[in-house]
């Protein structure tokens, strides 16, 4: 495998549309298969024999995650691998056409043999909760995020009363909500949904920060002992900066849905 050189950070940038995040480096296209992977330089480093397929925020599009999916089980197939993991960042609900089949999906297992998955947390899949627990704010600014289309996809009936919302979503959907991960760890990469606040030890970050946190996340330029793989702030186009990688491109509103692949000190892009 080819390698390309490591390009020196041309400082902060805007960024496309109305998204203003910085980026260390100019993003490349994404892939559209598992075939045409192309790989880059990455920020940060896996041990040997490891890799990892992390995606952005789902947001209800089933089957664009479906054909990551299919990409991502011809990669495994093509390139074995040691040990793989799936990282979902969170947000599979709200916005897009398909919430409940996204999480039939995930339900149904990974889409190849010996691959681990670790499902994250998202500020969508929390608001949804926190309204159930009896968060009146939270189930307002839920259905107003998109739980609407949510609702529907479950069957329930949109302007059912929040109280009613716990019995009427499928268990096994509101077992998996309730068992969603804050974080997870592999070698330079710290994946979460959000972000971490700056200047704060990573084992004292709050859940708020981790899954809701964009300024001063998004903007700072200091070393943060980690670089955050993360979604939650949509970008037109992927964000490779020197401490993150930023992989919501707007999925659910006319965005694609993107995963990278980690694997060494390299990453890839596959998009659907």
């Amino acid at each position: 495998m080819r390698r390309p050189a490591r390009r020196p950070g041309a400082g902060l940038r805007s960024a496309l549309q109305s998204a203003v995040i910085p980026n260390w480096k100019e993003p490349h296209a994404p892939a559209g298969s598992a075939e045409a992977l192309v790989f880059r330089r990455a920020p940060g480093r896996l041990p040997a024999g490891r890799r990892v397929y992390a995606i952005g925020d789902v947001h209800g599009c089933a089957a664009e995650l479906r054909s990551l999916y299919a990409a991502i089980a011809d990669d495994v197939a093509a390139r074995p691998v040691a040990t793989a993991t799936l990282v979902h960042l969170g947000d599979y609900i709200d916005l897009g056409p398909d919430s409940a089949g996204v999480i039939d999906l995930l339900l149904g297992g990974p889409p190849a043999p010996r691959l681990r998955v670790v499902h994250l947390l998202g500020d969508h899949e929390r608001m949804l909760l926190d309204a159930i627990d009896g968060d009146r704010a939270a189930a307002t600014d839920w259905l107003h995020a998109g739980g609407r289309a949510t609702l529907a996809s479950w069957g329930v009936d949109p302007d059912l009363p929040r109280d009613g919302w716990a019995q009427a979503i499928p268990a096994p959907h509101l077992a998996f909500l309730r068992r969603l991960e804050p974080s997870w760890r592999d070698g330079d990469y710290l994946f979460v949904h959000a972000g971490i606040r700056p200047d704060v030890p990573l084992g004292a970050q709050t859940l708020d920060d981790l899954v809701t946190i964009r300024q001063p996340f998004l903007w700072t330029v200091q070393p943060l002992g980690v670089v955050v793989v993360h979604g939650h702030s949509a970008s037109p186009t992927v964000t490779i900066a020197e401490h993150r990688i930023g992989l919501d491109t707007g999925a659910g509103t006319g965005g694609k849905l993107t995963c990278a692949v980690l694997e060494d000190d390299l990453v890839g892009l596959i998009a659907a």
